[in-house]
């Protein structure tokens, strides 16, 4: 699907394109989602050099990732979308030229969808390629700064459940899946960080003072929430741990009451298998109240035990 993001006066206009069509000489964005084969032959009118494929979009090297060329700049961005109780990263590759922004992306991504609301409602500022790009990686960065929050507030539930004892089989999935969100907000912030940097030296002799402040500001943001980061797997960590230590806690609860039981019964146990050997000389044998005196043995010796295993503090 090709969508034209047209800029007449101070607004942006939506435009779907098809194949027949060609791209308006006002268009500020050109957004590509799951091309097929054909809408990718249409999309090489718009590169002078290769065409970017799509198995690119998850390369890791920086020099992949970021790079210019004649077609202008081109950078591969990591986004975390919540997917339910899970965050996946999604790769977006964006070309920025001096009359164009062009995106390539093979996921939805809800950031998008919020960025399309905003254009329809007029609350986006933005009158070329390189504002709208920086108010895509703005709404990025308060997007990873809500996922944040949401891990604190997640957090402070599995505590309160870890503390209680309750499920711990769902309480420790639960911080498993943060766990990996975490990993994935950590990652983006580093590739927002590298992404930015990227634009400041590449940028620097056509973008104005308000860009670079800009990026500037966005820089601090991610590094003031890097250590939130690293807070928020210190605390999964911890609360794995003790969600462990819990769950072996109740073993060895369990244990010790066996362990208990069968020391309590070994006594009478014992008492018991001496009067079931057979052997012809056993003087108790012969004794009309036998019986009942190796029962009150037993009973006896299990209730001695228990008691001094209650007397030093075993129990």
């Amino acid at each position: 699907m090709i969508t034209a993001y047209t800029l007449d006066g101070t607004s942006i206009n939506i435009q779907p394109l098809d194949l027949k069509s060609a791209v308006p000489h006002n268009t500020l964005w050109l957004d590509i989602f799951k091309p097929d084969e054909q809408e990718q032959l249409w999309m090489k009118q718009l590169f002078v050099e290769e065409l970017p494929e799509l198995d690119e979009l998850d390369d890791i090297e920086a020099s992949a990732r970021f790079y210019r060329d004649k077609d202008g700049l081109h950078i591969h961005s990591l986004f975390p979308q919540r997917m339910g109780k899970e965050i996946d990263g999604i790769n977006v590759l964006f070309t920025l030229r001096d009359d164009i922004l062009i995106t390539f992306r093979e996921d939805d991504l809800g950031l998008m969808r919020l960025l399309r609301h905003y254009m329809r409602q007029d609350k986006l500022e933005a009158d070329n390629p390189t504002d709208l790009l920086l108010e895509i990686f703005q709404l990025k960065v308060e997007y990873i700064s809500d996922l944040i929050e949401d891990g604190y507030k997640t957090l402070e539930g599995t505590a309160k459940q870890v503390l209680h004892v309750g499920d711990l089989h769902t309480t420790m999935s639960e911080l498993m899946l943060q766990e990996d969100g975490n990993g994935h907000i950590r990652l983006a912030l580093y590739d927002t960080r590298r992404a930015l940097r990227f634009m400041k030296r590449s940028m620097r002799q056509v973008s104005d003072d308000e860009q670079r402040r800009w990026i500037d500001e966005m820089l601090y943001d991610i590094e003031s929430l890097l250590p939130h980061t690293q807070f928020l797997f210190d605390k999964i960590n911890f609360q794995l741990d003790a969600a462990l230590g819990f769950t072996s806690l109740e073993q060895s609860k369990v244990i010790k009451i066996f362990s208990v039981a069968a020391v309590v019964f070994l006594p009478p146990t014992l008492i018991a298998s001496i009067y079931g050997m057979n052997f012809e000389i056993m003087p108790e044998l012969a004794f009309d109240y036998g019986y009942p005196m190796s029962l009150v043995m037993m009973l006896m010796s299990a209730c001695g035990t228990y008691y001094f295993f209650k007397r030093k503090g075993w129990l």
